[in-house]
């Protein structure tokens, strides 16, 4: 398999260069205007590169549209994406989880200026969205389809890549403050700039809400369940030369949630609660050499995650637990871009990671009791991948790329990636496909916990495949994208009649993504778009052939509208429909759970605000204008009609 799969990328580039030499030349002026709706983005092949000349799934909300929107959280901002599903287990600050494309919620790979952010130390290695704020956030990239290749473990169904701002100019600051329902207040501090080569920002934030009850009212709970959050985000640079540059990224949060024990019936607990300790480091050099032939990026980054949850007997609840979980993950990547030949860009990386993990959990009540101490454990990664970045004459566009990653527990994963498109200039069509693997390793508890661990676990692994058009019309103003995927996922993790971490799962997921967006007007932004996803279940022992994945809608709508009425205002309306989808009801007395048919529902937000004078600007966020009462996960409430209101104050060049 491997052979096979390295004579195809040889094969890609050989055939390329005979394409190459035969193709019609087409004149710059036929370019120039499909670039005007595309962004400039760094996810899909590790380097900078034009939308339009890539053939991957992928979309940017930038700096202008967090702006506008004005939410206080990312997990609000990516609702409205296509190919994304999302689930929250109550109000803000609880449980956040992101599907991309019908995938698991683990099964996306989460960064932050470089740092890999999935929680080590949860037993899934899923992302919480729960706390990430938008504050000093430049822009977030959305990668669809499996991405092993250039990111390794977690990514089988796609990369979110956030991008933090970097410090321009002379010194600014802005003060943001804000309030609204259930009592929540936001504020944050920002201040940045640059001096001769040294740019520098630097983000002070705090937010807190009385929120309600995460288990929802309909089922008899009224016990609020609030939560506070500390963060700072902070990032340094230094250009010792046009050729060289040093950068600096730290982020840290803090932050102390009420949680109930379950949705539905008796669901309140009012002595549970969640504590959390988050904290990343990430440095990184950048060297230009032989005039830029060969670019180096040498990187090192560290991140680590504490949670405790505990709760106690009260008339809500007959136990009491402590537990608390605590990871680490340090990781060194060295990046090499190659520009030696024309028109083909070689990416070549090593990469090393090791995880370190330890928790200890202890439950009491009057019917058991039961304690398991996981002592720290650590496993070691070591990854290679080689891509070529290809460009043949004014149409054809592509990347073809393999990986090897070496896992000191269960040998090695192999991973491979062509993404090839073509464009019609003189109709503004574009033509693309993508063809991928992507694998998961097992997290340290799946391999070492004392109950539930399996030392000989394989890792998960997936096949994803995808081909669209997109049409560019109106002076290329505006853009329309159909797009089909299928995933394949196979030895996912369950358990065993012993409770034991083993590969047992199939699944399967398919559908198709529509796009439109048009910028006719100068200050008229629309985008609109639709997402089919066909999630099924194909687990060995699986009776009815057609189950589906939970929490996974069919049908999934968003809509974005902005406009600007001067330069001194804006308005901006979103619209998200979410359709019909499987989820569980547990029975805490029989401990069995039975499918339920969640109902679809319709949110209408509205965000708008006007700078009063150069220095303030007046915010205000209606959410849920419509007052839909729906549910995320069975038997969690969600937020009501909500409004917000605020100021934000700034003074730029100090």
């Amino acid at each position: 398999m491997k052979k096979h799969f390295v004579r195809l990328f040889f094969a890609v580039f050989l055939f390329s260069r005979v394409v190459f030499s035969q193709e019609k030349i087409v004149e710059k002026t036929d370019v120039q205007g499909l670039y005007k709706l595309s962004d400039v983005v760094v996810s899909a092949t590790k380097t900078q590169t034009s939308t339009i000349e890539l053939a991957s799934s992928i979309t940017v909300v930038d700096s202008a549209e967090i702006a506008n929107r004005n939410s206080a959280n990312v997990f609000e901002l990516l609702k409205n994406e296509y190919g994304i599903s999302f689930t929250r287990q109550g109000g803000a600050g609880t449980l956040s989880n992101i599907y991309i494309r019908g995938g698991n919620s683990d099964h996306t790979l989460v960064l932050i200026d470089g740092v890999e952010v999935n929680l080590n130390s949860d037993p899934s290695n899923v992302y919480d969205f729960a706390f990430l704020s938008t504050d000093n956030i430049q822009s977030i990239e959305i990668l669809r389809g499996p991405q092993s290749t250039l990111y390794g473990s977690n990514s089988l169904a796609g990369v979110i890549n956030i991008i933090t701002k970097k410090g321009a100019g002379k010194p600014n600051f802005s003060l943001l403050a804000e309030a609204g329902s259930y009592k929540t207040y936001k504020t944050s501090l920002r201040i940045n700039g640059n001096v001769t080569n040294f740019n520098y920002s630097v983000t002070l934030g705090r937010s807190e809400s009385e929120g309600f009850s995460a288990a929802s009212e309909r089922y008899g709970n009224f016990e609020k369940d609030g939560y506070v959050k500390d963060n700072i985000s902070a990032r340094f640079g230094y250009d010792f030369a046009e050729t060289a540059e040093i950068n600096v990224f730290m982020k840290y949060n803090n932050s102390k949630s009420d949680y109930d024990q379950f949705g539905g019936k008796f669901g309140d607990d009012p002595t549970y609660v969640f504590d959390q300790e988050e904290f990343s480091f990430r440095s990184e050099c950048k060297l230009h050499l032989f005039e830029g032939k060969w670019k180096q990026k040498i990187g090192a980054s560290i991140f680590r995650n504490i949670r405790k949850y505990n709760f106690d007997v009260s008339e809500y609840n007959s136990a009491s637990s402590r537990s608390s979980y605590d990871g680490r993950k340090i990781k060194f990547d060295w990046q090499n871009n190659f520009n030696l030949i024309e028109n083909h860009l070689f990416t070549f990386g090593l990469e090393t990671e090791k995880e370190e993990t330890v928790s200890e959990y202890y439950y009491f009540s009057t019917f058991f009791n039961s304690v398991s101490l996981f002592p720290q454990k650590e496993s070691n990664t070591f990854g290679i991948y080689l891509q070529d970045q290809f460009k043949y004459g004014q149409n054809t566009f592509g990347s073809a790329g393999i990986r090897v990653d070496k896992h000191n527990k269960f040998g090695s994963a192999f991973t491979f990636r062509l993404a090839p498109a073509y464009i019609i200039w003189e109709t503004g069509t574009k033509l693309k496909a993508t063809l991928g693997s992507g694998f998961k390793t097992p997290s340290l508890f799946n391999l070492y916990d004392p109950a539930f661990g399996n030392p000989d676990i394989k890792p998960e692994k997936s096949v994803g495949f995808d081909a669209g058009i997109e049409q560019f019309l109106a002076n290329d103003m505006i853009s329309v994208g159909v797009t089909y995927f299928q995933n394949y996922y196979k030895d996912l993790f369950g358990y065993d009649q012993n409770y034991k971490t083993i590969n047992v799962k199939k699944a399967k997921t398919n559908g198709i993504e529509i796009y439109f967006t048009t910028k006719l007007i100068d200050d008229f932004i629309f985008k609109l778009n639709y997402t089919f996803t066909n999630a099924k279940d194909l687990s060995n022992g699986i009776l009815d052939e057609n189950r589906k994945l939970i929490r996974r809608p069919e049908h999934k709508i968003g809509s974005y509208v902005s406009y600007n009425f001067s330069r001194s205002s804006n308005v901006n309306l979103e619209l998200i429909y979410v359709g019909k989808r499987d989820d569980l009801i547990f029975d805490n007395t029989t401990f069995t759970s039975s499918r339920i048919k969640l109902e679809p529902y319709l949110l209408l937000n509205l965000a708008t605000h006007y700078q009063l004078t150069e220095f303030l600007r007046l915010n205000l966020r209606l959410e849920n204008i419509l007052g839909t009462d729906y549910e995320e996960v069975y038997g969690y409430a969600t937020p009501g009609f909500s409004i917000y209101g605020g100021i934000k104050l700034s003074l730029n060049n100090l």
